[in-house]
């Protein structure tokens, strides 16, 4: 991107009406260009492996790769490529999980198109942009002590070699259901969404051949992911 060459932003949104409607709204504005528009998560990381854009548009709630996890994804394998979330979520859990996976902009879709053209813009140059009701929260998040921004006790430390190809986050998940989360506990404690969650579950239901959650929690003692409580 040069200064006088518009933003090519690539459109995520697993609503077809959304992302033609974004596709047009943006395609009025002469700082901005959209270069791709995907349904999913995985969609998009696809897209940007591909033909990386100067900014990521990002819905959260979406099918197969919510839009948390693809921006974890993103701050990982294309750390040089700003997400901007876009989304009818604003509750705080969503709000902190999509800012701790690395989101740069966080707006709600009643933004108008001078409040979406200015959020693009600052990611691109690498600062962040908040809507102003999500920027108050964070700050009144923070008056309160809250601990978002740093790293929260974890589960016990993994074994070296994780049974059955189990990611770490994957092992994660099977202590925390050990330790009687609910898959809504989990995706606090883990800063996801509760879709990523029951993702990771089926993950780990299919590599280990396992039927339900107690057959995981005895897993879990018998492969030492969990420890025994002491008498």
């Amino acid at each position: 991107m040069t200064p006088d060459q518009p933003v090519r932003v690539l459109v995520v949104d697993d609503l077809r009406v959304v992302r033609e409607g974004l596709q047009m709204l943006l395609g009025l504005l002469d700082t901005v260009e959209v270069v791709g528009t995907a349904a999913d998560g995985e969609e998009a990381l696809e897209q940007v492996t591909a033909d990386p854009p100067d900014v990521v548009l990002m819905d959260l709630n979406m099918p197969r790769l919510d839009g948390i996890e693809a921006t974890r994804r993103l701050a990982v394998s294309h750390p040089h490529v700003p997400v901007v979330v876009l989304t009818t979520l604003s509750d705080d859990q969503q709000v902190f999980a999509a800012l701790q996976a690395g989101a740069r902009g966080y707006l709600t879709k009643d933004a108008g198109a001078a409040e979406i053209e200015n959020a693009i813009l600052t990611a691109a140059r690498g600062q962040a942009s908040l809507d102003p009701d999500v920027q108050r929260r964070l700050l009144d998040a923070l008056r309160a002590g809250s601990a978002f921004g740093v790293p929260a006790p974890g589960p016990a430390p993994l074994p070296g070699t994780l049974p059955d190809g189990l990611t770490a986050r994957e092992a994660e998940v099977v202590q925390l259901i050990a330790a009687g989360r609910s898959n809504t506990e989990i995706a606090g404690e883990l800063f996801v969404s509760t879709a990523t969650v029951k993702t990771h579950v089926n993950h780990i239901f299919a590599k280990t051949g396992l039927r339900d959650r107690a057959q995981l929690v005895a897993y879990a003692y018998r492969t030492g992911l969990a420890e025994a409580p002491r008498p």
